[in-house]
C-alpha cells in the first residue's frame, strides 16, 4: 500500500514513523499546508517524501492528521478518489466529522479518533510507538466501504492499537469528560497561577503536582480551539458538572466540613482503582 498523511504534526509524524517500519506499506507520503512542516518532516525523515494534493489522491490510504476544522474542508479536495482508496481522519472529536463527509466519498472513509498523544506539537514532536498499546476508537464504522473497513482495522492492528466501536455522537460526549475537560481546567490552572503568581515564585515553588496538571497547556491553542468548538455543547456539560463537584468541594472547606472533604478525597481517589 501506497500511503499519504495530510498533516505532519505530533500526530502525523508520529503515524508516518510507525508506519514505515509495516512491511505491507511500500512508502509514506506526506502533504502539509505549512512548507516549513514539510521541509522538517523530510529532514527528520518523517516521511519518504512530499506529494501534492494531486499526488495524494492516487495513494491507496490518505490519512488525515489535521485540526478538525482544516480536516473538514480538505475533505472536499479528496472528491475523486478511485473507489478502493481509504480515508482515515484522525480528529479529536467526531460528529461534526462524520456529518461533513462529502457523499462521493462517504464509502471511502473511515472516522476515527487514537486516543494518544502529547502535550506537544509540530514535526520535531514526533515520536515512534505514539500510537502502540493505545485505543482507537472507530465511529459509524457501517457506514464505511467493506474493503475500507478491512484496510482500516489491519492498520490499526498492526500498530499495536486497541478498537473500539460506537456512534459519533456517542463518542464525542465521552471525549468531552475524559480529553476536552481536562484540557479546559489545565489552561484555567495556568491563567490562574500566571495572574497570581511572578515568574520567579513559580520556578521556585511549583512541584510536581502542579507540573503534572498544568502540562496538558503546553498543547496546540490552534488545535484545542478547534476542539473546544466542535465539541462546545459536550465540553460545556462536562465543566458545568465539574464546576459543581469543585463548589461542593469548596462549600465543604468554607464551613469546617472536614469529615465532607475526606469522604470527597477518597471518593475522587478511587478513579485510580480502575487503572491500578
Amino acid at each position: 500500500m501506497n500511503v499519504a498523511i495530510i498533516g505532519l504534526g505530533l500526530m502525523g509524524g508520529s503515524l508516518a514513523l510507525s508506519l514505515k517500519k509495516i512491511d505491507f506499506i511500500t512508502s509514506v507520503s506526506g502533504h502539509d499546508h505549512n512548507k516549513e512542516h514539510e521541509k522538517q518532516a523530510i529532514e527528520l525523515h518523517l516521511v519518504d517524501k512530499i506529494i501534492d494534493i494531486y499526488e495524494v489522491k492516487k495513494c491507496d490510504v490518505i490519512f488525515l492528521a489535521i485540526p478538525v476544522d482544516g480536516l473538514i474542508l480538505a475533505m472536499k479536495n479528496l472528491i475523486g478518489v478511485n473507489e478502493d482508496t481509504t480515508i482515515i481522519d484522525l480528529g479529536s472529536t467526531k460528529s461534526k466529522i462524520v456529518a461533513s463527509i462529502p457523499s462521493e466519498i462517504r464509502k471511502n472513509f473511515v472516522a476515527a479518533h487514537p486516543m494518544t498523544g502529547t502535550e506537544n506539537f509540530g514535526p520535531s514532536a514526533a515520536i515512534d510507538d505514539l500510537y502502540t498499546n493505545k485505543v482507537v476508537v472507530l465511529c459509524n464504522l457501517e457506514d464505511s466501504g467493506k474493503h475500507q473497513q478491512i484496510v482500516a482495522k489491519k492498520i490499526f492492528k498492526t500498530l499495536g492499537m486497541i478498537k473500539y466501536f460506537m456512534g459519533a455522537d456517542e463518542h464525542d460526549r465521552h471525549a468531552a469528560f475524559i480529553s476536552h475537560m481536562p484540557h479546559a481546567i489545565s489552561y484555567s490552572l495556568a491563567n490562574t497561577v500566571m495572574n497570581q503568581e511572578n515568574k520567579n515564585n513559580i520556578l521556585a515553588l511549583a512541584a510536581g503536582g502542579f507540573r503534572s496538571m498544568s502540562r496538558l497547556a503546553k498543547s496546540s491553542p490552534n488545535m484545542w480551539e478547534d476542539i473546544f468548538r466542535q465539541n462546545k455543547d459536550n465540553l460545556l456539560e462536562a465543566i458545568e458538572l465539574f464546576e459543581d463537584e469543585l463548589t461542593k468541594l469548596k462549600q465543604n472547606i468554607k464551613n469546617d466540613e472536614w469529615d465532607k472533604v475526606h469522604s470527597n478525597i477518597q471518593s475522587g481517589k478511587k478513579l485510580h482503582d480502575i487503572f491500578d
